[in-house]
């Protein structure tokens, strides 16, 4: 399968992964894609063991709720599977903290869906050698 293709499949399942997140203002969905197999999935949510609730009262994300990219790659690590050179789906694109996982565990390019807030993290990733491709929504990379 050419990369337009798989980039195409991988993201669709991402955004389908999204899906399963109970948060309210924002559902994010991350894919790990290694040597063409799915070896990660991760949604955005709150800590197993505590209530689906997402969001505080006033609407506020909650302190104890996971980001798609660090649900995925925890999930990577649990179960003992490198993921090191991997590809990362995501339907928004990662904040700091994620992009220092996604660094750190070897993730080497990442394809992403939406702006989220800033673009710095997308910056560090570049610098530190990892590849990232914005997806438009019409299904084209950016240029």
């Amino acid at each position: 399968m050419d990369q337009f293709k798989s980039d195409l499949y991988y993201m669709r399942l991402a955004k389908e992964t999204g899906k399963l997140s109970y948060c309210k203002r924002l559902q994010v969905g991350a894919i790990i894609v290694k040597d063409g197999n799915i070896v990660a999935y991760g949604f955005n949510g709150n800590l197993p063991g505590l209530t689906n609730t997402c969001e505080d009262i006033s609407g506020d994300t909650l302190p104890t709720v996971m980001h798609a990219e660090a649900n995925a790659i925890a999930k990577a690590a649990r179960s003992t599977i490198s993921i090191d050179g991997a590809t990362l789906y995501v339907t928004q694109s990662p904040c700091f903290e994620c992009s220092k996982f996604i660094i750190m565990s070897g993730i080497k390019r990442v394809v992403y869906g939406e702006e989220y807030r800033i673009s710095e993290p997308i910056d560090i990733l570049r610098q530190c050698g990892v590849e990232v491709v914005k997806w438009r929504e019409n299904g084209e990379p950016d240029a």
